[in-house]
Parts: structure tokens; sequence; C-alpha cells
């Protein structure tokens, strides 16, 4: 029941009778299917002309149907229920004229017509006789299938956009056919004998309406396949695809190109920046420096005038002295004033010798060489005891025990240079080797190990430069003492391989050595006149000096040899 919604304010009709009585207004509510097409076109927004159109459309679908006469077909009774299968469904519906072109309306119609006319029910009750079961001539009305698939997309044309060709290729790839092939089962069920064969005439007519079905969709995938890869439209949406994502990667790649070009151009600005700052900074450093160095310069040329200041005004007074052993002594005073004092002290003690008498400025001159004089030897004090320190800490870190890390005398330190620089880095054992030619050589008698040379070698590294000079100095008195004469060394430097205590007056230089070792490869030992020949290829030594010399250098490469082979006895005896 349709419940039709009431007036709304405005729109009731006003009807006035005209009766022998005054007149009465009654409101009126409109009803009815005109009523129902105004709601209509009210609520869809349309015009009375558009609803009428619709009306037209549907009355002459209406008449259509009408108007299509249905053939009958003269056979329909005659037909066999059980090969439907063969028959043909347009003449059993009485479109047999129509055929193909037949609309689904029609379509429709003509199997409801054909239903109501060929009831059983219908006919039954007519008087005409009935089969049972499907033997009845209506089963072939019954057994026809329609497809549920409608609207089925167009197949357009080349303008046609890609969702439309997209919807018509995704329907026929989504296509279910209505067909079950039902038709061509080869086992009718109807024929078993009993119920154990019909279901297995039904189980193996399933599998073959499965199979072929299957086949079915296989034949319809591959023409969709065949046609979409031949579709020109395909193609070009492709083309227009790839071209899109071309364009996006070289949209892409263009804004990440800018994006580094910003960045690498910020890296620039900032490392300019810093450039700026360092070179700035560089530039106040320098002039800090060529400040302070003007400073100094200025400072230096201060302290130079007060020094030549302080020498002038000694010279002036005769350094306070008429003895000629005094005034030396005092000059060397001052010139140790001009080393020590600085530019605040010079000008003060300046000052003093200038504005005051003989007398008091050499009170203060020589106040202040004592106050120099103190500060020297609280040096000198305080540097001794750091280099007794640094030689307790030496001994100890070595860790040696008995005499061979106790009383080493001056003459096994130098022993002890001389056999490092004998025996060079890089010989076999050398360590063992060095103490076993300190064993034959020391007058000591004290027996030294490896270890223990290693740990003098050490210590001796360690040495303070005042304490090395000390040794050497020690050196080179005890030469003075055993030779009497002081040698008179030219500006040429010995021979690494060949320091250490010599017997001649002067040291040989390294270039003399190596003259001497090629004179005696170029003039063997059969010779004549070898050592005269040997002494004119060495500039500055003589016949005997260069006999002396290859003693030596015999000597030595015995002892070598000599200590060499006690290493390799010991250590065999060992194994």
């Amino acid at each position: 029941m349709l419940l039709l919604p009431s007036a709304a304010d405005g729109q009731g009709t006003a009807i006035t009778h005209a009766l022998t009585s005054a007149s009465t207004l009654c409101q009126v509510e409109p009803v009815g299917r005109w009523f129902e097409a105004f709601v209509k076109r009210r609520n869809r927004n349309a015009s009375a002309s558009f609803q009428e159109l619709e009306d037209k459309k549907e009355l002459s679908e209406e008449s259509e149907d009408e108007e299509l006469q249905l053939e009958e077909f003269p056979m329909l009774k005659t037909l066999d229920p059980k090969d439907w299968k063969n028959q043909d469904h347009y003449a059993v519906l009485g479109l047999g004229h129509v055929r193909y072109k037949a609309t689904q309306r029609q379509i429709k119609a003509a199997h409801k017509a054909m239903v109501l006319k060929h009831h059983p029910d219908k006919r039954k009750a007519a008087g005409e006789p009935i089969k049972e079961g499907d033997n009845d001539y209506f089963t072939c009305i019954t057994k026809e299938e329609w497809s549920n698939k409608k609207n089925v997309p167009k197949l357009g044309d080349m303008n046609s956009s890609f969702e439309d060709v997209d919807a018509f290729y995704s329907f026929w790839y989504n296509f279910d056919s209505w067909r079950e092939f039902s038709y061509l089962d080869e086992e009718e069920k109807e024929k078993a004998e009993c119920r154990d064969e019909r279901r297995w005439i039904e189980k193996q007519n399933r599998a073959t309406r499965a199979q072929r079905k299957k086949e079915e969709m296989n034949r319809i995938r591959t023409l969709v396949d065949n046609a979409y890869s031949c579709d020109p439209r395909i193609k070009k949406f492709k083309e227009e695809e790839k071209a899109k994502k071309e364009a996006e990667k070289k949209a892409k790649a263009e804004a990440k190109r800018k994006e580094q070009e910003a960045k690498e151009k910020q890296r620039q600005a900032e490392l300019e920046a810093a450039r700026l700052a360092k070179e700035k900074e560089e530039e106040e450093v320098r002039q800090q420096a060529l400040l302070a160095k003007k400073e100094k310069d200025i400072q230096k040329k201060a302290i130079k005038k007060e020094r030549q200041k302080l020498r002038n005004s000694c010279k002036t007074w005769n350094h306070f002295s008429d003895n000629e052993a005094e005034r030396v002594k005092m000059m060397e005073e001052v010139e140790k004033l001009c080393d020590r004092l600085e530019l605040a002290s010079l000008q003060c003690l300046n000052e003093t010798l200038t504005s005051s008498t003989k007398e008091v400025g050499k009170a203060a001159l020589e106040k202040q060489i004592e106050e120099i004089n103190e500060q020297i030897r609280k040096e000198k004090e305080e540097a001794e005891a750091r280099m007794r320190q640094a030689s307790k800490n030496a001994e100890k870190s070595t860790g040696g025990s008995g005499n061979g890390s106790k009383n080493w005398s001056e003459d096994d330190l130098q022993l002890l240079i001389k056999a490092v620089n004998l025996f060079p880095a890089g010989t076999n054992s050398r360590w063992e080797v060095i103490a076993n030619y300190m064993n034959i050589h020391s007058s000591s008698g004290v027996k030294r190990t490896a270890k223990d040379v290693i740990g003098k070698a050490k210590s001796l590294q360690k040495l303070d430069p005042h304490q090395k000079d000390d040794i050497n100095k020690k050196a080179f008195d005890k030469f003075k003492k055993e030779h009497g004469v002081v040698p008179q060394a030219d500006n040429a430097t010995p021979s690494e391989r060949f320091e250490g205590p010599c017997t001649d007056f002067t040291p040989w230089t390294t270039e003399e050595q190596k003259l001497l070792e090629q004179a005696l490869k170029t003039y063997p030992v059969n010779t004549p006149e070898r050592w005269e020949k040997i002494a004119e290829a060495v500039p500055g030594r003589t016949k005997k000096d260069c006999m002396k010399r290859y003693k030596e250098l015999v000597e030595m490469v015995k002892a070598k040899k000599a200590a060499q082979e006690q290493v390799l006895n010991a250590s065999r005896a060992k194994k």
C-alpha cells in the first residue's frame, strides 16, 4: 500500500460551493496517480514535460511488447523432453521469426507468455492429459537458460578513454560463461538402473562439464589475450604511461639535481665563509706576530743598546781596577751580566752607573754580579741533581744484579761507546758480541752480560747533553794525559764507525778513510812500493800513518770475528 505524503502548506485546493446557503471554503488534498506523478517530479526536480517523455517511453516499450506477435511452434507438443539439448530455443519461445534480434525484454515476455499458456496446472484444469515428471513437453520450455551477465561494455574506438577500454577488457577477463554444457552429457541418469549408477553418472557428467567449462574459459581467455596484445589503443596507453613515468622520473631527477646543486652551493658558501674567517683569523694572527716581532725587535735593540751602554760605562771607569787580571775578570763578569740581565735590570744598573760615583757604581755592579753568580750556581746544582736522579732511575729500570749493573768506570763507558760504534745495528747477536768484546778488552775485570750492556746503553741514551759533554771532556782529558799533546782536529767529521780513542794525533776523517780503503783495493800486496803509492793517494797522510791505520783496522776486524765466534760457541754449548 502506497502512503502518499500530505500536501505542503499553500498547495491545497480551495473549492467554493454555491448553495442556497452562504458560501463555505473547504480544503481538498490531491490524490491518485496524478498526485503521485507530481510528487515524483518534485523530488527529482523534473519538469512535467520530462515526465511525459518518460511515460511515453514506457508506453512505447509496452506497446512494442504487445505488438510482438509470438509464432506458435506447431511441433512443440511433439518434442521429446529428453532431447531438449538439440531443440531450437527461439522456436520454442515463439521467436523463430526474430531470433538473435530479439531484445531481453522480448525474450522474457515470450518466456512468461509460454509458461502461462502451457503450464501443466492450467492444461490439467482444461482437461488435457498431463505426463508425469520430466516427460511432459513443458520441460522443453523450462530448460531455457539465461545469462546473468548484463550491461556488456562496448569495444569502443580509437578515441575511447582508458577507463572504457579497461572496463571492456576487465569484463572479458572476469567473464563467467553461463554455459554449463549439460546438453553434451554422454550419459543420461534416467537410463540408470539403480541409485548408485545414477550417482556415478552424475559424477561423471559433472567432471566432464567442468572440463569443458575450463576449456571454454581458456578459449575465451586466449581470444581476449590476443585482442589485448594487438589492440593499438593498449599500445598507445602503454606508451603514454611510459612517457608519463619517464617525465616523472626526469622531474624527480631534476628536482634531486636542483636539491644537490642547492646543497653544493650552500656547502661552497659555508666553505667560502670558513675560508674567509680562517684568512681573517690568520691575518689577525699574522698582524699580532708582526706586532710581537716589532716589539721584540724594539726590545732587542733596547737590550743591545743597554748592554753597549753598560760596557762603555765599565770601560769609562777602567773596569774599576788597575790590575790587568782583575780587569779581564771584570770584563768576563760584565759579559755575563749582559747575557743574563733583562732590559729593566740593565736600565736600572746603567742609570746607577751614570748618576753615581765610581765607588757606588762599583758596589752596585759587584752586587749584581754576586746575584747572577748565585743564580748560576743554583741552576748548576739543580742540573746535577737531575742528572743523578736520571742515572739512578736508569739503573733501577735495567734491573741488573751483581757487579754487572754497578761500578761502570770511565774506561768501561768509553769501551762501551767504542763497541757500540764498532758493532752497529744489524750485527748478528749484537749485544752478546759487545758484551764479549768488553769482557776481553776491559781492564776492570768485571764480567758484563748482554743484559747489563743493554741497560747501560739505554741509560746513556737517556743522559742529558751536559752529562754527555762531561763524559767526552773526561775522555779528552785522559787523552791529553796519555799523549801530552793536544791533537789539531780539522773541520772534517770523523767516521762514526771508527769513533773512540785512537793513537794518532789527528783523527781520520770519513773522506780519508774512503780514500785509504780504495787505495788498498787499487794496490794489492804484491805491488812494488805499495805503501808509498797508498800514501800518495791519501792527501795529508804519510806512509807511517797509513800503515798504522791499516793495523788498527785489522785488529778491529779480528776482535769482531773473535767476539762473534765466542757467541756462536756459547750458543752451541747451550744446545
